[in-house]
């Protein structure tokens, strides 16, 4: 499965850097996702979200 990760760093200003690591599940997913953050940004981190990414062509919509 696919998942998305989200983190949100800056001190000053917020920015934000995604990416997508694959796995069986969510707990497989950690260790990669914790590996892929940049080494540079790591200090400044606030908030990391990770979520399941649905492939575009699987997602339901309102009204289908």
């Amino acid at each position: 499965m696919d998942y998305q990760i989200t983190i949100r760093y800056g001190n000053r200003r917020q920015r934000y850097h995604a990416f997508s690591v694959e796995a069986p599940d969510v707990a497989s997913a950690l260790r990669p996702a914790a590996d892929a953050i940049p080494p540079g940004v790591l200090p400044e981190v606030d908030l990391v979200e990770l979520r399941a990414a649905v492939h575009p062509d699987r997602r339901t919509y309102v009204g289908e």
